[in-house]
């Protein structure tokens, strides 16, 4: 008969054991345990500790190695997140042969001490309920944005060589995880296309300083509402070469997971959000691939946790994405409170690649030129002609950089003069274009403006009496009327179809 007697436990594993018996009482109940580490959450504080693992990505067996990281991972976190991470403490053991934090003794462990975030500040939770409002989505585009101005360029990465090591990594990580090989197969042949394409851009991309040590896993479950506005937490602290990544690659990790949780038109906001305060439309040109590989990354780890219905979802988004359909410019002009920005939202999702049109705004192109925050006033020195040349040159151009990278597009603004309407036409390139031209009563713009609050337009009454008195010369966009019920629907007929 076989000898059952337990095995004696070696020092760390005994280390390990009594640390989370100590944890697991300081914090009332049992930890979520991860591969990798182990978090308390008490009534006040939040403790984190790295397990003493080493995986083929990873080697957090040393206890300097856990020190070590624990420093990182506040060190990454803490300036995004203040208040939020509180420090690093060592779990000690006494003379007297029990645990402590901090204090005089041996030290066993090492811990990222946090604040409590409620269970329902989490941004998954708030996505499932479906609590995810136009404004707490503007808020996540300011706060991503926010996160990656504040990064400093990494100019010397081979971004192009980086971005093959995911590909490959990829498919390596999806056959193990017993993913079907001959789809696998054909995801590879596809992402390697798309990289062939776009390798020159990506390597232009990290020269322009669009290559910074980012989050590395950017997803709404790490993203959370902390004394009253979001904040992005849990950067990937372990390789720095996953996470010195393209901006716009670190961006997609969320809109994948927002379209998925959310849908598209949330992802959507996100994405014309955070190019509203950052002007990087041209990331477009990557989102095929970008979402694709974070969709391929989310599907073999699934597979692991033998999730199999959610990895073949995430397997049919990663070879969706990488077929996109066609670029698309579409303008939409008329006089202050035709409600140009709200058709143009309705739009949006629905036209041209995942996540949908960019909405190229000329308010919020021009409070970002200012350095303004879109809801911030401007003066009249930001309203002078040579001031409204610029916007209109800012958006032609925009427009022009997306529809080149094989995006879709809708150019939101006035457009009163025939050269403005002229240049936007011009912007199409080879792609299709539609121009609507909406229109209604004075007093019905009049009663909109009056009522309008917090909007990146800053035009009020004055200003549309202004418009009024300007002859817009001969217009050949599609009218609409801006005041009928099924305005939605019928700009959407209009449109051509994929």
């Amino acid at each position: 008969m076989a000898d059952r007697t337990p095995l004696p436990l070696t020092d760390s594993a005994r280390d390990e054991a009594e640390v989370t018996a100590f944890l697991t009482r300081l914090a009332g109940r049992p930890p979520i345990e991860t591969h990798i580490s182990r978090v308390f959450v008490g009534e006040d504080r939040v403790w984190k500790v790295k397990r003493p693992v080493r995986l083929s990505f990873l080697d957090f067996s040393a206890l300097a190695a856990r020190e070590r990281f624990c420093r990182r991972e506040l060190g990454l976190n803490a300036p995004h997140a203040p208040g939020l991470y509180r420090g690093v403490v060592p779990i000690v053991r006494r003379r007297d042969g029990a645990l402590a934090l901090g204090g005089e003794g041996e030290v066993v462990e090492w811990a990222v001490e946090m604040a409590r975030v409620p269970e329902a500040d989490f941004l998954d939770r708030v996505a499932e309920r479906g609590a995810l409002t136009a404004g707490l989505l503007d808020a996540i585009g300011d706060a991503v944005a926010a996160m990656h101005a504040a990064l400093p360029p990494a100019r010397s990465v081979d971004a192009a060589a980086a971005m093959a090591r995911v590909i490959a990594g990829n498919a390596r990580a999806a056959r193990e995880a017993g993913l079907a090989g001959a789809v696998v197969a054909a995801w590879e042949q596809r992402a390697l296309a798309w990289h062939r394409r776009l390798a020159a851009w990506f390597a232009a991309r990290a020269r322009a300083g669009f290559v910074r040590r980012a989050h590395g896993d950017l997803h709404l479950a790490n993203l959370c509402l902390w004394q009253g506005r979001v904040v992005p937490f849990d950067a990937l602290e372990f390789d720095e070469e996953l996470a010195t990544i393209d901006l716009g690659y670190d961006l997609a990790f969320l809109l994948m997971d927002l379209e998925r949780r959310a849908g598209r038109a949330a992802a959507n906001r996100v994405l014309n959000r955070y190019v509203a305060r950052t002007g990087d439309a041209a990331l477009v040109r990557g989102l095929p691939l970008w979402l694709s590989s974070r969709a391929m990354i989310r599907a073999h780890v699934a597979a692991r946790m033998g999730r199999a219905a959610d990895s073949g979802d995430y397997l049919d988004r990663a070879m969706a994405f990488l077929a996109p359909p066609p670029a698309l410019l579409v303008a939409i002009g008329g006089l202050q409170g035709t409600g140009k920005s709200t058709l143009a939202r309705a739009l949006a999702p629905d036209l041209g690649p995942a996540p949908g049109a960019l909405v190229l705004r000329s308010d919020e192109i021009r409070k970002r030129l200012a350095g303004r925050a879109p809801e911030e006033r401007l003066g009249a020195e930001a309203y002078t002609a040579e001031a409204s040349r610029a916007v209109y040159g800012e958006l032609i151009r925009l427009a022009d950089a997306t529809i080149a990278a094989g995006h879709a597009a809708i150019a939101d603004a006035v457009f009163l003069r025939p050269e403005e309407r002229a240049a936007i036409e011009a912007a199409r390139g080879e792609a299709p274009f539609v121009g609507f031209w909406l229109h209604a009563p004075p007093e019905v713009l009049e009663a909109r403006l009056a009522a309008r609050v917090g909007d990146a337009s800053d035009a009020d009454i004055a200003v549309l009496r202004a418009a009024l008195k300007h002859d817009p010369g001969p217009i050949a966009w599609v009218s609409l009327d801006a005041a009928a019920p099924d305005l939605v629907d019928r700009a959407r007929h209009l449109l051509p179809k994929p």
